[in-house]
C-alpha cells in the first residue's frame, strides 16, 4: 500500500530511505530490493526535534539533515510518515473509475464518503483487491452488473494540505526531495505482508503498534485492512508513571521500561488496562460484524521490546500477542555492531521499514 498523496506517476526504486518521524524518536532505514530479496543497508534511531503539535518546515530541515549523515547516504530521495494523529484512513466504497478521478471525487465531495468536510486536505486512494458489485479483480466492470451498481472498496487516505506543503518545503530544504508521503497506520501493515506473507493472506489478526503519544490496531482479514482505530495511549504514559512511582526522572524510567522492574509493574498494568479495553473493543467489533475470532495479535512499536508489556497485553485482549519481528524477511548488510543489535530493537522500525516497502 503505498498511499503516497502525490499525483506525480512515480517509478518503483531498488533502493529508498524512510523515516518513521516520531514524537520522540525518529527511526530511519536505508533499504535496497534486488530481485525478490529485500535487503536492510542501515538504520539511526535519533531523537525527535522538540515541538509541540506541528514539525515545522525549518525543524524539519534541520532533522532530515541529521538524519542523512547517521545512514551515510547520498540518496536525494526520500520518503516520509505522516502521524497517525494527523492522517486518515478509512475504507470506503466508491463509484468504479481510475485513480486519478477517485482522487477528483474526494477532493470535491469529501463529506459524501467521509461524512465530513475535508476541503483542504489531499487524498489518496488504493483499491482494495476484487471488490462487490459487478467489480472483478482486473480492475474491469462486469457487463453484466448495473451500471448504478458498479462499486469498489476504496482505502482513502487523507492529510492536511498545509502540512504536505511543509513536508515538501522542509525536504527540498534540506537538499533531498520527498519520494512519498505515507500514513503512519499503514506503515507496520506492509511490514506485516512481508514478514508473515501466509498470515497476511490466509487469517484475520490484529497488529498493535505502540507509539510515544498514541497506539494503533489494524484489523486484517486475508489480506484487507477490514478495521483500524487509533487510541490516545502511548508509551509515553507508561514511563510517566514508572517516574512517579519510582520518583526517578523521565528519562531514567525510560532507561529501566524495557526490563520492568518488579516494584512497578502493578502501576503500568493499571495504566495498560484502558488501553486493552479500548483495543479489544475493537476486536469484539470485528469480530461480532465478520462472525471471525481474532487469535493472534502482532505487537510493534518501542514498547513491544518489554516482554512484560506483550504478556500484559496479551491478558487485556485475550488472544496470542507476540512483538513483531519487522526484520525477519530482510538480508543484512550492515556494519557488524548494526547488525547485532537490529533484532533488539526490529519492533521499532515496524513504520520506517512499511514506509519503504511501499516505494520498493
Amino acid at each position: 500500500m503505498g498511499l503516497p498523496f502525490f499525483e506525480n506517476g512515480r517509478k518503483k526504486r531498488d533502493q529508498v530511505v524512510a523515516v518513521d518521524l516520531g514524537s520522540r524518536t525518529s527511526k530511519a532505514v536505508r533499504v535496497q530490493r534486488r530481485g525478490q530479496t529485500y535487503i536492510l543497508n542501515g538504520y539511526a534511531i535519533l531523537d525527535a526535534p522538540i515541538f509541540e503539535k506541528t514539525l515545522s518546515p525549518e525543524l524539519l530541515t534541520e532533522h532530515l539533515k541529521t538524519v542523512n549523515q547517521a545512514l551515510e547516504t547520498k540518496s536525494k530521495m526520500i520518503s516520509l510518515t505522516i502521524g497517525v494523529s494527523e492522517a486518515i484512513v478509512r475504507t470506503v466504497e466508491m463509484p468504479m473509475m481510475p485513480l486519478e478521478d477517485l482522487r477528483s471525487v474526494l477532493r470535491h465531495s469529501s463529506r459524501n464518503y467521509l461524512q465530513q468536510d475535508m476541503s483542504n486536505y489531499v487524498f489518496d486512494c488504493f483499491i482494495l483487491g476484487a471488490a462487490t458489485n459487478g467489480h472483478v479483480p482486473n480492475g474491469k466492470p462486469d457487463p453484466k452488473a448495473q451500471p448504478q451498481a458498479q462499486k469498489q472498496k476504496v482505502l482513502v487516505a487523507g492529510a492536511k494540505k498545509q502540512q504536505v506543503q511543509d513536508f515538501v518545503t522542509g525536504t527540498r530544504n534540506a537538499g533531498l526531495l520527498v519520494d512519498q508521503l505515507v500514513p503512519g497506520l499503514i506503515g507496520p501493515v506492509n511490514t506485516f505482508e512481508r514478514a508473515m506473507p501466509d498470515l497476511f493472506s490466509n487469517d484475520a489478526v490484529a497488529i498493535v503498534d505502540i507509539g510515544f503519544k498514541n497506539s494503533s490496531i489494524c484489523i486484517l482479514d486475508r489480506g484487507e485492512l477490514a478495521l483500524s482505530r487509533v487510541v490516545a495511549i502511548g508509551g509515553d504514559r507508561f514511563t510517566n508513571d514508572i517516574s512517579e512511582s519510582m520518583k526517578i526522572s523521565y528519562a531514567e524510567a525510560e532507561g529501566i521500561k524495557i526490563g520492568m522492574p518488579a516494584e512497578v509493574q502493578a502501576q503500568v498494568e493499571a495504566t495498560l488496562m484502558p488501553l486493552g479495553r479500548e483495543l479489544r473493543a475493537s476486536i469484539d467489533f470485528f469480530e461480532h460484524q465478520r462472525d471471525k475470532t481474532i487469535r493472534q495479535v502482532y505487537v510493534s512499536g518501542g514498547s513491544a521490546r518489554s516482554d512484560f508489556l506483550i504478556e500484559l497485553l496479551q491478558k487485556e485482549l485475550m488472544a496470542e500477542c507476540k512483538a513483531l519481528n519487522s526484520v525477519s524477511f530482510l538480508q543484512l548488510e550492515m556494519p557488524p555492531q548494526q547488525s547485532s543489535e537490529v533484532a533488539q530493537i526490529a519492533p521499532q522500525l515496524a513504520v520506517a521499514l512499511g514506509t519503504a516497502l511501499a516505494a520498493l
